[in-house]
């Protein structure tokens, strides 16, 4: 199969039938054997009866029903894990993706051997405080913070090979990363490509400035997990050891001064009364705790078991 189209949506029940056609007449216009899977992220409009109707007018089109929304991130995970193409395409389902920019998409894949290509909305119709401006800023944060050299990390419409979807671990509000996660799991060869960026024909967007707070909060995370998401004792160990040792020494040094002044007959205070006692006794219960954390972390790591993120209530068409 050349190619799988995931299409995550929410309460899109205006646009879907217009996406299908739209997608047919590009599928048959380059003679490509394919799957639409629509993943129906908790909608509570007519969406999953629109997508029971196509999936029984065209056996290509396939279903995710989930039991409530539980996000994104979710949504193409579960996605990934369906997917049979060779060539992995993500969309959203609003229509604000162009179809036409599959097949660009899928050569770029295919002959020009990049394992993901992500689109970059470089015209944006969007409102120009409200999302413009954010959305620059958390493009130049996430460049910046994971060495992904993108313009638009927030753009859904992307192209994988189908390893590299079977490879990365899509869960929390990681979405935005996937460039980022693919990047750490070995898949270094990313591209980019402009893509058309159409007004929004139905309905109101699904977004708000939270996600870009969102966004900022998940790139620290993101920053995190690839530098020691697999060796938290390489940090957590690193500094515990680094404040417990600051803090044994200064009360080393407490103890030998006030022992300095006992012996020389000098006039000496309480040890309780100099500040550097509290210094030295929170530095080390400080230091025991990060160092604690490390270990816990790497034990957890070793012993967890794989959660069930979502819950889906209903499939079409999957054999």
């Amino acid at each position: 199969m050349n190619l799988s189209i995931i299409i995550p949506l929410l309460n899109e029940e205006e646009s879907l039938q217009e996406l299908q056609n739209w997608i047919l007449t590009v599928m048959k216009a380059n003679n490509y054997s394919y799957e639409i899977i629509f993943i129906d992220d908790g909608s509570t409009d007519k969406s999953w009866s629109i997508i029971e109707q196509l999936s029984i007018e065209n056996s290509n089109v396939k279903g995710i029903r989930f039991l409530k929304n539980f996000g994104k991130s979710q949504a193409l995970h579960a996605g990934f894990a369906k997917a049979q193409g060779d060539v992995i395409i993500t969309m959203d389902a609003d229509l604000q993706d162009s179809p036409n920019e599959i097949p660009e998409l899928y050569d770029m894949i295919i002959n020009q051997k990049f394992d993901l290509v992500s689109g970059w909305k470089k015209k944006r119709y969007d409102s120009v405080f409200a999302k413009n401006i954010p959305s620059k800023l958390f493009n130049w944060a996430a460049r910046k913070t994971s060495g992904v050299q993108l313009n638009d990390f927030n753009c859904g419409l992307k192209a994988y090979k189908n390893i590299v979807v079977k490879n990365i671990e899509v869960s929390g509000e990681m979405h935005r990363y996937i460039p980022v996660l693919a990047k750490n799991a070995g898949f270094g060869k990313i591209g980019e490509k402009v893509v058309l960026h159409q007004p929004r024909k139905y309905g109101e967007t699904k977004f708000g400035m939270d996600r870009f707070i969102n966004g900022f909060l998940d790139l620290i995370t993101i920053w995190f997990l690839s530098r020691f998401g697999k060796r938290p004792m390489h940090l957590f160990g690193a500094l515990g050891s680094l404040m417990f040792i600051i803090g044994f020494f200064s009360a080393g040094f407490i103890g030998f001064m006030k022992l300095y002044k006992l012996y020389h007959d000098l006039p000496y205070e309480l040890v309780t009364n100099n500040p550097w006692f509290y210094i030295s006794l929170t530095t080390m219960i400080i230091g025991t705790q990060l160092f604690l954390a490390g270990f816990l972390g790497e034990i957890i790591l070793r012993t967890k078991n794989n959660e069930e993120r979502y819950k889906v209530s209903n499939e079409i068409n999957f054999k």
